[in-house]
């Protein structure tokens, strides 16, 4: 068993049993500053100790996927600049999904940069209202954040390019309607991998909400952990670095360590998700 395997059945299991806590928007650990390192090849990590921000660079220019808290702007773009690189050759922001957490800074850095804010459909709605969305499960529990003008959206299965790197878009629905994962490739050394950044896979819902009441819901939630789990995927990201254990595994190892390749992850992290709604379910139908 590898050591990233190891933590997600650790780690990552305690993080997901403590889902509704870590949504509380004064989670300390998503302010937190973190100091910004490679993950492998040009996939470089920026965001906070608690909330994910993964920087693709090519010469011909970067892209930046999600922006976490609105709070954490500065601290994002210093990690950036920390880094060697600069802010206004980062050509698109891409999103996971569109909650405070993950897209809070997404206008702010989207100014700074210049940069074209790019989701799928529903995200790209949801962005544009400032996390407003009345379909999604956290629907008036979530927090609002600053507008996201002129989204472009990015449909199932199309890419992003900028220079040479090319990212796909993969609709994970479930946590929210919008909810995407993204894959590239990143070499270094002659050897090439397979990065999917997977969106959050838990069924979280506001006080009241059914997911057993939306069967469609239901249904597109099973087909998004299906794609989690097909996806390409040496190395598992996550917008919550505990779920993927790359906190601990950074910690235990550092940075850019071979303890992060683990072609299985990505089908551990769906399953732990499938068997998530499963929970939710059957506390649903238990309580009826």
């Amino acid at each position: 068993m590898t050591t990233l395997a190891r933590i997600l059945g650790s780690a990552a299991s305690a993080w997901l049993a403590a889902v509704p806590l870590a949504h509380a928007t004064d989670n300390p650990r998503w302010s937190q500053p973190q100091q910004p390192f490679r993950i492998y090849g040009n996939t470089w990590y920026v965001g906070s100790r608690g909330l994910s921000a993964i920087l693709v660079t090519s010469p011909q220019g970067h892209v930046l996927i999600d922006g976490t808290l609105p709070g954490n702007a500065g601290m994002i773009e210093a990690n950036i600049r920390a880094l060697g690189f600069k802010l206004r050759d980062i050509r698109v922001i891409l999103n996971t999904h569109a909650h405070v957490d993950h897209a809070g800074a997404i206008a702010k850095l989207a100014k700074d940069s210049g940069a074209q804010v790019r989701a799928s459909t529903a995200s790209a709605r949801q962005l544009e209202k400032g996390g407003v969305a009345a379909d999604d499960p956290q629907y008036s529990a979530a927090a609002r954040y600053p507008l996201v003008p002129d989204v472009q959206v990015v449909r199932d299965g199309g890419t992003v390019q900028v220079g040479t790197l090319r990212l796909t878009a993969h609709y994970t629905p479930g946590h929210t309607p919008g909810s995407t994962s993204w894959t590239w490739r990143s070499c270094e050394r002659q050897r090439c991998l397979d990065i999917a950044y997977v969106d959050s896979l838990t069924a979280l819902g506001r006080p009241g909400y059914r997911f057993s009441a939306h069967p469609r819901y239901v249904a597109n939630f099973r087909h998004g952990l299906a794609t989690a789990a097909a996806l390409p995927c040496d190395i598992l990201l996550t917008p919550h670095p505990e779920a993927s254990g790359l906190a601990d595994v950074v910690d235990a190892h550092g940075a850019n360590d071979e303890a992060l390749i683990d072609a299985g992850a990505c089908r551990r992290y769906a399953a732990k998700g499938e068997a998530g709604l499963d929970a939710q379910l059957a506390k649903e139908h238990a309580a009826r």
